[in-house]
């Protein structure tokens, strides 16, 4: 995330949280960024989300406040006021106007945030930003999750090399039209406002978007991109040839951490991808891919590793979208288990062996036009119900 010219980060442990560890971060650029923004679709939003959005109307943004522990969603004119604090104590601490500041919470909804902490934590973490701080900052925004999410790619525009680079949290909750998540990227390239919000939308519709772990979608999500222009380009607009190589490389990073989410999803054992072929538009072939995947029905099978190839076909047909049966294959990684809409001889025992791998690949074949769209997730575990059932305590 810190990869890209010009931005620094710092996580700290403000005892936000009951266990001791990271749970603040702080993400500055050195000048003000074009920004732009993804929010859920949940009605109920949480007060950071409500504010950030206010923040993000003038498209720019120069720094990130990230608490993690307490969603501060549910908490009503005192949870407002707390975000808006925390942005006013980010402001004071970089010298930047608190109108600069997007802030984002992420923990257990209807709890109101420990402010005396949270002001010392930001303190803190303003006085250590350093351009090696990315980790730590990636860490001190996880919740449930296992594992840090980061990723970054460098490519050249206009003769200049550039990066873009991001970090994100997310194990439960995860489900299309954002998630419980959060993603923050940035990078430096000089990019027109307007050209980047219609590059993380794009972006975001392929990735985070596409991804679910147990159908719930929560208050507080967000992926929030900074783009400074240290990188030395000339302003890229959408009219630009390169502004579609900005746009996939700013897919190749979402993408990426849209799947370490899918992997690290709640008590997951497999990660599942599902891929949908032969669809009339991309739209229909997203959305029946992520309704396959989304599938409790299929995602139980695939933990149980049976090749139910009919709950398949049956969520896909649940999707809304309008196809012919008849035509369709389904495909278990290599080995087709159905065609024409109809159960074919297959060998069982290697359809299972197919489904005790980590990665397990679903293709369904639609015949019916020429686009594909995929979709991640993981299975569904007893080890998910524990997490969830124990999450506040």
């Amino acid at each position: 995330m810190t990869t890209s010219q010009g931005f620094s980060a710092a996580g700290v442990a403000a005892k936000v949280r009951k266990y001791g560890r990271r749970d603040m971060a702080v993400l500055y650029s050195e000048t003000p960024a074009a920004a732009a923004a993804v929010y859920t679709q949940n009605q109920v939003k949480a007060a950071p989300v409500l504010v950030t959005q206010k923040h993000l109307a003038a498209g720019q943004i120069q720094a990130i406040v990230v608490n993690s522990g307490i969603a501060n969603a549910c908490t009503g004119e005192q949870g407002l006021k707390d975000a808006k604090d925390m942005a006013e104590l980010t402001g004071d601490a970089l010298g930047i106007q608190m109108q600069h500041v997007a802030v984002a919470s992420t923990g257990v909804i209807g709890e109101y945030l420990p402010m005396d902490r949270i002001a010392a934590g930001i303190k803190e973490a303003a006085s250590n930003l350093s351009p090696d701080g990315g980790s730590d900052a990636a860490e001190a925004i996880l919740t449930t999750d296992t594992i840090t999410k980061e990723f970054a790619v460098k490519f050249t525009l206009s003769g200049k090399e550039v990066v873009i680079g991001g970090m994100a949290k997310g194990s439960g909750m995860i489900h299309p039209n954002m998630a419980t998540m959060l993603a923050f990227i940035t990078t430096d390239v000089n990019i027109e406002q307007q050209a980047l919000d219609h590059a993380l939308h794009w972006a975001v519709d392929r990735s985070f978007n596409v991804i679910t772990v147990d159908g719930d979608t929560s208050t507080n999500d967000m992926a929030v991109v900074l783009a400074n222009g240290q990188g030395g380009n000339p302003s890229l607009s959408e009219q630009d040839v390169e502004f579609a190589l900005f746009r996939e490389a700013l897919a190749m990073v979402c993408t990426a951490l849209a799947k370490m989410i899918a992997r690290d999803g709640e008590g997951a054992t497999k990660f599942l991808e599902v891929q949908i072929k032969g669809a009339v538009s991309e739209d229909d072939a997203r959305r029946i891919a992520r309704f396959v995947a989304g599938s409790n029905l299929v995602k139980t099978a695939v933990s149980g590793e049976d090749p139910n190839w009919g709950r398949i076909l049956s969520a896909a047909g649940a999707s809304g979208v309008s196809f012919d049966p008849n035509t369709a294959d389904v495909y278990l990684g290599g080995i087709q288990v159905a065609a024409h809409g109809q159960g074919i001889p297959f060998d069982e025992e290697q359809a299972g062996s197919i489904l005790q791998e980590h990665d397990v690949l679903i293709t369904v074949d639609l015949h019916q036009g020429k686009a594909v769209g995929k979709a991640w997730g993981c299975d569904l575990s007893y080890e998910y119900v524990r997490i969830n059932a124990d999450y506040r305590t």
